[in-house]
């Protein structure tokens, strides 16, 4: 029995599209199966509430299904034209990807991979690329680490073997493009051609669209894998898996999965591109007499010395103490500025000798301020 996504995603048949996003993010959320591990139907209410996103979230789909209703509408099952996933849980936002702009002014102007917008037409379409947003430390960033990750992916559909025709079907023209090889997309007096998706822009396919996959060749499954994070890493890093995207539409290539790593901030240092900020309290003592400190690093401690009269704001610098390069180019540098500590809770004694010390040193440190006044 075919299912009713307006109730999978618990929204009503007139729900906007902000009602809906917000529906599929608190139920992905919920229902995660790395959220209930111990629930052998997470998986399966996962998938249906990303199928029913799929469907729901893009108007054209939307208004097909609501036109044919549950029974009658084929199009969400294989998810064709893909695409459009989000979540949020521990750290993971995936989304489909690919195609797009490159794609389109390719097809506008002619450059690029083929020649002409003709050949562009006929090339092979590629799946799409997976982007997956990754939560770390700032210690993980620092030393590099081995994560495991799942998300929502796609296999190659077993109904059709990923052909994204319906099994025994005869070779004809695609049905989607009419053989143009073809898809136009756009509204009004602005439209745009790039590759058929159903056919990979060769304008033939084996037969009628596989009724499982809808034409896609692909299918969504949750996908489990182990990634290593280089050390270096920033905000907005990409980590490029090649052939982990979408699988390609009548066995072409499959997408790339994206891995942009978003790095926590740390409660001592202050992070700016490879180099390290720190504060370093000091005593009046130690500022006015020079001193040798520790100094903390991400690996342990180092030293410095602090020459007789140092001020507070004074910034010294540590080479090499900072944060890996990504590019395997060295290392950042450490700043440690110092910050003098007031003494509190003086006794009497502690005062009567501060107050004579400050009769022995009469200079006053703000005599310049008003020079030009």
């Amino acid at each position: 029995m075919a299912q009713d996504f307006y109730k999978i995603l618990e929204v009503e048949k007139n729900a906007t599209e902000a009602d809906i996003k917000k529906a599929y993010r608190r139920l992905a959320r919920k229902h995660h199966p790395d959220v209930n591990p111990n629930d052998p139907q997470a998986e399966k209410k996962f998938k249906d509430i990303s199928e029913a996103y799929q469907t729901l979230s893009d108007p054209k789909k939307r208004q097909e299904y609501d036109a044919y209703g549950p029974g009658g509408f084929q199009g969400a099952q294989g998810f064709p034209g893909g695409g459009g996933y989000e979540y949020q849980q521990g750290g993971f936002d995936f989304g489909g990807g690919g195609g797009g702009f490159g794609d389109i002014f390719e097809t506008l102007f002619g450059g690029g991979r083929g020649g002409g917008a003709a050949s562009q037409f006929r090339r092979p379409a590629r799946g799409e690329d997976i982007h997956l947003s990754l939560a770390i430390s700032f210690d993980e960033a620092f030393k590099s680490v081995e994560k495991d990750i799942s998300f929502q992916g796609f296999d190659a559909c077993g109904n059709c073997g990923g052909s994204g025709s319906a099994p025994g079907s005869a070779p004809g023209p695609c049905p989607a493009c009419g053989g143009s090889g073809q898809a136009k997309i756009g509204r009004g007096m602005f439209n745009i051609s790039q590759p058929c998706r159903a056919c990979g822009g060769s304008g033939m396919t084996s037969g009628p669209s596989c009724g499982k996959c809808g034409g896609s060749g692909s299918v969504p499954a949750i996908k489990r894998m182990s990634v290593k994070i280089p050390a270096g890493v920033d905000n907005g890093s990409k980590i490029r898996i090649p052939g982990k995207g979408r699988p390609g539409a009548a066995g072409h290539p499959a997408g790339d999965l994206y891995i942009i790593t978003q790095v926590s901030s740390h409660g001592l240092f202050e992070r700016k591109g490879n180099n390290l900020y720190v504060e370093l309290p000091v005593t009046i003592v130690e500022a006015a007499l020079g001193a040798l400190l520790e100094v903390p690093t991400p690996e342990g401690k180092s030293s410095i010395k602090i020459p007789e009269g140092t001020d507070t704001g004074k910034t010294f610098r540590l080479r090499g103490k900072g944060f890996p390069s990504l590019q395997n180019k060295g290392r950042g540098d450490l700043y440690v500025k110092i910050k003098t500590a007031t003494p509190r809770n003086l006794s009497k004694a502690d005062r009567e000798l501060l107050r004579s010390f400050a009769e022995s040193h009469p200079e006053d440190p703000r005599a310049t301020l008003y020079a030009g006044l």
